[in-house]
């Protein structure tokens, strides 16, 4: 799955929050919920407008970019 089709960000949906593409839930809740010990299949039932395959495909790629040897340009960027 390419960025691009996993993340929607459009000043129209909650201002431009990154959200899953195709819902209005924002990629930063997933991260919340883990944060709090709330497992990936109890994120799920309580957003259903996500997939799992778009759960992974985010966790995935956020792996990819903070395990990068050229993460240093990112933690600069941020």
């Amino acid at each position: 799955m390419d960025l691009n089709s996993l993340i929607t960000v459009d000043p129209d949906i909650l201002g431009g929050q990154p959200v899953f593409a195709g819902t209005r839930v924002p990629i930063e809740t997933l991260f919340d919920h883990l944060e709090a010990g709330v497992s990936l299949d109890e994120f799920l039932d309580d957003f259903p407008t996500v997939s799992k395959a778009q759960a992974i495909a985010l966790l995935e790629t956020a792996t990819k970019l903070l395990t990068a040897p050229n993460v240093a340009q990112l933690y600069a960027a941020a």
